[in-house]
């Protein structure tokens, strides 16, 4: 009988892995954002990456950033966070718990907040001083959410083929 390998990832490392490889499905010249929501016994129930709504064309809605808010990407895309959610179709995201590669808005928030998800893990925290990521950090708060930053584990994680 052979001993099993131990060099193999973490659920946190697989799971975020999962989140990244979602974010690279984002058109947004700009900011990638992934998410994937697993169960308490570590299924993955939903992934999501931000972009536009079905139906509304890549090529016909701005990626861009502009001065004028109805040229600008921000009133037509939604989040990796919520696409995560709407993507979802079992049921009760109770309990669930979200990867995302970077920190919720407030708005993600307060979807998230209120799906039942009970933990975020996330990656990156740039706008952590936006009023923005400190009302979703207030909310989490006060909503019991479970909020963790991701420990990068320093492993090299090449593709296995």
């Amino acid at each position: 009988m052979s001993d099993k390998r131990d060099d193999y990832i973490s659920w946190n490392e697989y799971f975020m892995g999962i989140a990244y490889l979602a974010a690279m499905r984002s058109k947004d010249p700009n900011t990638q954002v992934g998410a994937c929501i697993v169960s308490a016994e570590n299924k993955i129930m939903s992934m999501g990456y931000n972009g536009f709504p079905n139906g509304c064309s890549d090529d016909e809605f701005p990626w861009g950033k502009c001065e004028d808010e109805v040229e600008s990407k921000y009133l037509y895309s939604t989040h990796g966070e919520l696409n995560a959610i709407l993507n979802y179709r079992g049921g009760s995201l109770e309990g669930a718990k979200m990867y995302v590669t970077l920190f919720p808005c407030n708005e993600c928030a307060k979807a998230i907040i209120q799906s039942g998800i009970r933990e975020i893990v996330y990656d990156c925290d740039k706008y952590a001083d936006t009023p923005s990521v400190i009302a979703s950090k207030r909310m989490f708060r006060s909503a019991g959410v479970r909020v963790t930053k991701y420990e990068h584990t320093g492993r090299n994680v090449s593709m296995i083929l």
